[in-house]
Parts: structure tokens; sequence; C-alpha cells
């Protein structure tokens, strides 16, 4: 039996809570959505098979389309070499921004990763990191999918959640059909609706005005980008086929327009 078998929950309890009123309502789920979706590179700590002392490393992070983390890790680091003998491990994704750092929201992961071949892995990677074409190829890279147990959210000071995959991850049992249409989803979006990503960034997003591209969809949003930039819009509803993407992608085109 497995760690995670013989205690289901792989973050634990410290039994301890915060005083009523220490801290203003927020929405725990979204701000781990869009840090989970958002987020281009995270801490990976992983566990040395000879020390037992965990190691902690910077990767470049994307996510498949249930939002299960995705890696291209090369079996010439240390993590890599860690990962193959134990799975397990964590991710720490956090917000950039000016001031204090630890004012900013967080979200860690534990889970365990192993090896994917599977095409949209690479696809979904390649469109989050375009510069990872240059070495992807070469014979000692590999992409890793992480299957997330627990997540514990920091949102800021007294704002903390932990959180289970069900709470974060999205539901694609059902979309299979928007799933096998993404590539051209997005191919279609690039090349004629340039001018509309455009505007879902800067008048839905907040983002600043530039080419922006869009680098995947899912059922519950668009993930945007502009260079090193990123934007997750969210969809007022679930989307599960290419009808209704399309549908929901004209609506957003409408609102942004009568945005000013």
């Amino acid at each position: 039996m497995s760690m995670n078998e013989a205690d289901p929950r792989a973050i634990t309890d410290m039994k301890l809570e915060l005083p009523a009123g220490a801290a203003r309502e927020f929405d725990a789920v979204g701000m781990s959505r869009e840090l989970l979706r958002a987020t281009r590179a995270g801490a990976l700590a992983t566990n040395d098979p000879a020390s037992g002392f965990p190691l902690a490393t910077l990767v470049n992070v994307a996510t498949d389309a249930d939002g299960a983390p995705l890696l291209l890790l090369s079996d010439l680091s240390l993590h890599t070499r860690n990962l193959r003998a134990d799975g397990r491990c964590s991710l720490l994704l956090a917000e950039q921004g000016k001031g204090d750092p630890l004012a900013h929201p967080r979200l860690t992961l534990v889970g365990t990763c192993a090896v994917t071949e599977a095409p949209r892995a690479r696809r979904r990677f390649l469109s989050k990191h375009p510069k990872s074409q240059l070495y992807v190829d070469l014979p000692d890279f590999t992409f890793w999918r992480m299957s997330v147990s627990d997540l514990h959210l920091n949102g800021g000071f007294a704002r903390a959640a932990t959180l289970t995959p069900r709470d974060v991850l999205t539901d694609i049992s059902d979309a299979a059909a928007l799933v096998d249409a993404e590539e051209g989803a997005l191919a279609h979006m690039n090349a004629d609706h340039a001018d509309g990503i455009r505007l879902y960034a800067t008048r839905l997003g907040g983002g600043k005005d530039g080419p922006w591209t869009m680098t995947g969809c899912d059922p519950d949003g668009m993930d945007l980008a502009l260079g090193d930039e990123t934007l997750r819009i969210p969809f007022a509803r679930r989307v599960t086929d290419p009808a209704a993407l399309r549908k929901t992608l004209a609506e957003l085109a409408e609102r942004a327009r009568a945005k000013r």
C-alpha cells in the first residue's frame, strides 16, 4: 500500500483555526485555478534517493486539459533522477508582484509525477513555452505529468485553504469533443481572430495592449499569452464541445467590445 493509500490526505491538518474575522472572505478555488493555469514556472521539490533530503529546483510548468501540471525534464537533472526513484513531489506556484513576496498568493500541489508520452502533453507544453522547441527533441528530455493528491493555497496574510483535486482541477469526462478540437480551435483563433483575442486580454483580463495569442482552452476557460506574460479568462459556464466554444467566444467578444 502506498503512502497516499494509507493516508488519503497528503497534506495533514494542523487543527488550527484563525480567530473569527481575522481575514476577509476570498475565493480560494478561483484563486487556485488562476495560479494553476497562468503560472509559467514553479519550484519542484523531490526526494533524494540516497539521503532522503528534499531537493527544490525551478522548472517550467504547463497544464493538461484537466489542469494537471506538465513538466519537461532532462535526465541530466537531479530532480529527474529523484522522480525516477520516487515519484512523490511537491510543486509551488507563486504570483509575482511588487512589495512583500509573502503578500502575494501562492499554491502548493503535492502528488506523484510519472512520464507521459501523450501527444497532447507535448502540444500543450510547447504552446505555453514555445522556446522549449529548441531542446524538446534532445534525447535526454521527457514529458512528465503530475497526479495531484492535495493542494494548499496561501492567498496572503490570514488567507489559507487546503483543497482537493476535485475543487481545483477541471472535469473533462464529458468534454472529449472539446479536447480533441482544441488544437484546431487555437490555430483558427490565432490566425483569424487575433483582434478578438487582443480584446479578451486587454478589456476582460486587464492585460497590456499587444499581440496576444490563445495558448489553451478547456471546459472552464482559456489561456492567453503575450511573450512571457499570461492571462486566464474563465468562462461563465462549462464548455464541452466546439459549438459551445464558438458561442462562448462570440459572447466574450461582444462583452469585450462593449467594455471601455
